[in-house]
């Protein structure tokens, strides 16, 4: 990622200013622009996302993937853009951003969030974990297909692997998916995944 401004700024300041065309986040005051994804990153992002919408269909559940919406947590100066946001739009009637700054605040908004690594994995395994887990979205996924987190994350030597952390009282249990374990999901458990599944995406190419 990018530093985009150095000065702190408010949330409120911050979706104002966003502009269209870039990815931005907001950091504890401090603006982020994304820097531009792999096509492996976007290849992974796509297939999820395609397999999470097909789940959703099927099942009549009230939910969509918003394509810029942010999660903003309600006691901190910051604004996440996740690769992939499940959002409840039965929820979203109690949201105070979302008609102005499609923002989303309370973890009965977000039944999933996912994260796909990048260099950045730092954000994702330890300040998005942390935020995410404070503002109760009930699932949250790390998908290091790349194997580019820290050892401690996906044991030595490191193995491309799916993190889902369920909240449990509060707080995040994680479950850890690699090769041909079947992802198993409390959101949608009947998805069929595999980690292995997504590495022969990536390996059919264009």
């Amino acid at each position: 990622m990018v530093q985009a401004l150095t000065r702190a700024v408010p949330f409120e300041e911050f979706a104002q200013w966003k502009p269209s065309g870039g990815r931005y986040e907001l950091h504890d005051g401090i603006i982020v622009e994304m820097s531009q994804p792999t096509g492996e990153h976007e290849d992974v992002l796509g297939f999820l996302a395609l397999e999470i919408s097909a789940d959703i269909k099927r099942l009549h559940l009230p939910y969509f993937i918003p394509k810029t919406a942010l999660v903003k947590p309600p006691e901190h100066e910051s604004g996440y853009s996740p690769d992939i946001l499940v959002v409840n739009r039965s929820n979203l009637v109690n949201e105070p951003l979302w008609k102005k700054q499609s923002t989303v605040t309370q973890g009965a908004s977000i039944p999933l969030v996912i994260e796909v690594v990048s260099t950045n994995w730092r954000d994702d395994y330890f300040t998005k974990l942390g935020q995410y887990e404070a503002i109760g979205i009930p699932e949250y996924w790390i998908v290091d297909h790349a194997a580019v987190g820290g050892r401690r994350f996906l044991g030595n030597p490191k193995q491309p692997t799916i993190s889902i952390y369920s909240l449990v009282e509060e707080e995040y249990q994680v479950s850890q998916f690699r090769d041909d374990d079947l992802i198993g999901s409390p959101t949608f458990p009947d998805l069929s995944l595999t980690a292995n599944q997504i590495k022969k995406m990536l390996f059919q190419g264009p």
